[in-house]
């Protein structure tokens, strides 16, 4: 899986981490599936969605050629 970092909010606003929940509540009402995280290295919360990424089902192989 990867991720997709949709907004970044700092941890030491004053008002926490509501401002990135607002957010994160505004993107799911329009279907996008979003959550809120703490990246403690740069102290800020983001609102991120999970990307899954494809798996291939069959091996990749080159054409034969003779």
């Amino acid at each position: 899986m990867d991720r997709e970092v949709l907004e970044r909010f700092p941890a030491g606003g004053p008002r926490g981490h509501w401002p990135a929940e607002e957010y994160a509540g505004a993107c799911r009402d329009e279907g996008v599936p979003a959550r809120v995280v703490m990246d403690l290295a740069s102290d800020a919360f983001l609102v991120v969605v999970e990307q899954r990424v494809p798996e291939r089902t069959e091996p990749v192989t080159a054409p034969v050629r003779e």
